[in-house]
């Protein structure tokens, strides 16, 4: 039988800050304990050569039994030692150093391991770096090189000398290592967390924004639904009510709405406008398509151009009291071209009108992420005329933001 603890896994700890922590326990443990193993080969021998036996396996232990104890601790918290911990860590460091000569022959205090002492120290002070406090830690790392100088005695050879300012060296550099590993991953762990919370946001947003231009023809539909006392223009009403609730299904569903509708990869250019046209007939809609016969654009084009349509209609009907619509499709060549939708209702002053979700999410933005140019050109009393072109190029590239529109332009709902 297989046993898989996910305590191990650590190629599948998180990339967050509990799981960077987790790393470090997994770290602080795997030092301790592989310093304990380093010191149980010497010990028979140490406790033979040294000057008192029972201090020395008194140390011994004492050292033993913190390494342990900090590896098991470290484990089940899921995270380095703590502040409190790291100065009792430190403090038996520094007792351990400052006992060593008295349990020590002078010869031994270099070079084995024997004189478990120094060793230990040091993997105290690598394990020590998460310490979060700058100045605890300064001020243990400072203490253990001086009972590293006490642990020296005035015993030790001049020859000795150079080998002794290693070893303080050594505590140094390796205590700024091992402070600069933990600082900078934990800098990392937070970056990433900070990342993941910015993306699910903008997720959040852009579902919403999805969601408001997928819904916001029908609740409008809706409406007027509501409203709307003429049983003519009730049944009418219903077949567009029809319409965006299929789409509105497919949205709740995860689906794409236009590929329900049956089309395939792409879309007749004509049949999309007509379609659309042929929903608002009361609207007295004049559809000039004729110089678009045979277009074809992508179904994702598609969709966004017939609910920006759609949604232009509704507009011109709640707001605009237009007495005709006029759309007109053109075609440039290669493949290109324009379509118009004018009408002579109202107008309005782009000046004073805030951008609303319909022209701004559903006709402006929609399109515009799907690879077309849109421009809008209203006055009060001279009525509105929004253009939509089709652009050079895949459909995949976005293309930028324009520049700021003229004083007739505007991206904005009707009030």
């Amino acid at each position: 039988m297989r046993i898989r603890s996910g305590l191990w896994r650590v190629a599948e700890l998180p990339t967050t800050r509990a799981g960077v922590e987790r790393a470090f326990s997994y770290f602080t443990a795997g030092v301790r304990l592989g310093t304990v193993a380093q010191m149980v080969p010497a010990v028979q021998l140490g406790a033979a050569r040294a000057s008192h036996e029972a201090g020395y396996l008194a140390c011994w232990g004492a050292a033993a039994l913190a390494a342990v104890a900090v590896s098991v601790v470290t484990l089940v918290r899921r995270r380095p030692p703590g502040t409190a911990v790291s100065v009792l860590d430190f403090g038996l460091a520094c007792a351990l150093l400052v006992l060593g000569p008295l349990v020590l022959a002078p010869w031994d205090r270099f070079g084995t391991w024997t004189a478990f002492q120094p060793g230990y120290a040091l993997s105290v002070i690598i394990t020590a770096g998460g310490v979060r406090g700058l100045g605890v830690w300064a001020a243990s790392l400072l203490a253990v090189s001086l009972s590293y100088v006490v642990y020296l005695g005035g015993d030790v050879g001049s020859e000795m000398t150079s080998t002794a300012v290693g070893n303080v060296l050594t505590y140094v550099v390796y205590a700024l290592v091992a402070r600069m590993f933990f600082g900078y991953t934990r800098r990392i762990a937070r970056d990433a967390d900070a990342s993941r919370a910015r993306a699910a946001e903008l997720a959040r947003r852009e579902e919403e924004r999805r969601a408001q231009v997928m819904m916001h023809n029908g609740v409008a539909v809706m409406r007027l639904l509501t409203e709307q006392g003429d049983d003519v223009s009730r049944a009418r009403l219903v077949g567009q009510a029809e319409v965006e609730l299929r789409r509105m299904r497919s949205y709740l569903r995860g689906g794409d709405a236009y590929a329900s509708e049956g089309e395939g990869p792409s879309a007749g250019l004509v049949p999309v406008v007509r379609r659309v046209c042929e929903r608002f007939a009361d609207l007295n809609v004049v559809a000039s398509l004729d110089l678009g016969t045979g277009l074809r654009i992508p179904a994702a084009q598609a969709e966004a151009l017939e609910r920006a349509l759609g949604s232009l209609l509704l507009n011109v009907r709640v707001h605009a009291r237009a007495h005709e619509v006029v759309v007109h499709l053109d075609g440039t060549g290669e493949g290109g071209w324009t379509l118009t939708v004018h009408d002579d209702g109202v107008g309005f002053d782009p000046a004073s009108v805030t951008a609303g979700v319909g022209l701004r999410e559903v006709v402006v933005g929609e399109l515009r992420r799907r690879g077309l140019a849109v421009g809008i050109v209203s006055a009060a009393g001279e009525g509105t005329t929004v253009t939509v072109r089709s652009r050079p190029g895949p459909e995949a590239a976005p293309p930028p933001e324009p520049a700021l529109p003229t004083v007739r332009a505007a991206f904005a709902d009707a009030p």
